[in-house]
């Protein structure tokens, strides 16, 4: 079956990068709540990649189209600036490693002054490699990875088949910090649905204090229709939090997490208030920022729900 490019779903913090697809779909695609569980696998084929790395050289270079090359290709290029570089899709990490290490080791000769390269990861894919086999795509510029966390209660885990457990993905994160990679995770506010919400808020601020990563973001549960999760909510077996609920949740993860040296926002468009800070020094700062939104109650503070998005 030949490969189909995927559509680009990206961190917000890759909006620079040029979009280099490996795979399509998620290799774990039978999380209850997400789009990616309509999806398939696809690996690309090497010399497919390397064929389009020549492309963005040639046009980086000298302006040059190749013929044969999508359109979007060129579309990403023109505003592109050498830097980064993300791969493309919902774990990029998945894909055989030999040619994985060769796929970088091209970028890298075809664009040394690359900055960074950057992937989606799953638990399982990064449980995979060795410390000295992440260490080896380190040294090839991949800077940083990005893994979805969702929760740190094993119980929700369970039952949106997430295939990971919390000390998986602690050791997971583990691996990726002694490789020296940048680890960035995402957590949804309201995946323990109303009646399992203080012990998804303790269990995930447990995770993310032992995983202790560089970067946390908190996203808030949108059901998407068709999924199994959305499911379960029609048919009554799973309650929503309120708004004022995920901001709860949110304050609560922020007071029960320890971290080093990391930077927790709020900023996707999922979330009802958008915070930020360096933790722990911003810490105080954002729990009475929280505490009063709190205290107040005001539907005025929060954004709109058809502001909301994925």
């Amino acid at each position: 079956m030949a490969f189909v490019r995927p559509e680009i779903i990206r961190p917000p913090s890759e909006h620079d990068s040029y979009y280099l697809p490996l795979t399509s779909g998620c290799s774990n695609n039978s999380c209850t709540f997400c789009n990616f569980s309509f999806t398939n696998l696809g690996l690309r084929d090497l010399e497919d990649v390397k064929q389009e790395i020549d492309a963005m050289s040639l046009f980086m270079n000298s302006r040059m189209w190749v013929a044969g090359q999508p359109r979007i290709v060129y579309a990403i290029l023109q505003g592109w600036d050498g830097r980064k570089v993300f791969l493309q899709d919902g774990d990029a990490l998945v894909y055989p490693y030999s040619k994985l290490l060769a796929a970088l080791q091209y970028l890298n000769q075809k664009f040394p002054g690359l900055q960074r390269i950057a992937s989606y990861a799953t638990p399982q894919d990064i449980l995979r490699r060795s410390v000295d086999e992440l260490r080896a795509l380190k040294e090839q510029k991949l800077g940083i990875l990005y893994m979805g966390v969702e929760s740190g209660d094993d119980a929700v885990l369970q039952k949106i088949r997430k295939n990971a457990t919390h000390d998986q993905m602690v050791e997971a994160a583990r691996k990726v910090k002694a490789a020296g990679i940048l680890l960035s995770v995402t957590v949804i506010l309201g995946l323990g649905g109303a009646a399992g919400s203080e012990r998804h808020v303790a269990e995930t601020a447990r995770i993310l204090t032992e995983m202790d990563p560089d970067y946390a973001g908190a996203l808030t549960l949108t059901l998407i229709p068709g999924t199994a999760l959305y499911e379960e909510m029609e048919r009554g077996r799973f309650e929503l939090i309120t708004p004022f609920d995920s901001l709860r949740e949110l304050k609560g993860l922020v007071e029960q997490s320890t971290f080093t040296h990391c930077f927790f926002s709020s900023m996707h468009a999922s979330n009802y208030f958008a915070i930020r800070g360096t933790m722990p020094k911003d810490k105080d700062k954002v729990l009475k920022q929280l505490s009063i939104l709190l205290s107040r109650k005001d539907p005025r503070l929060l954004r709109p729900e058809y502001m909301r998005g994925l």
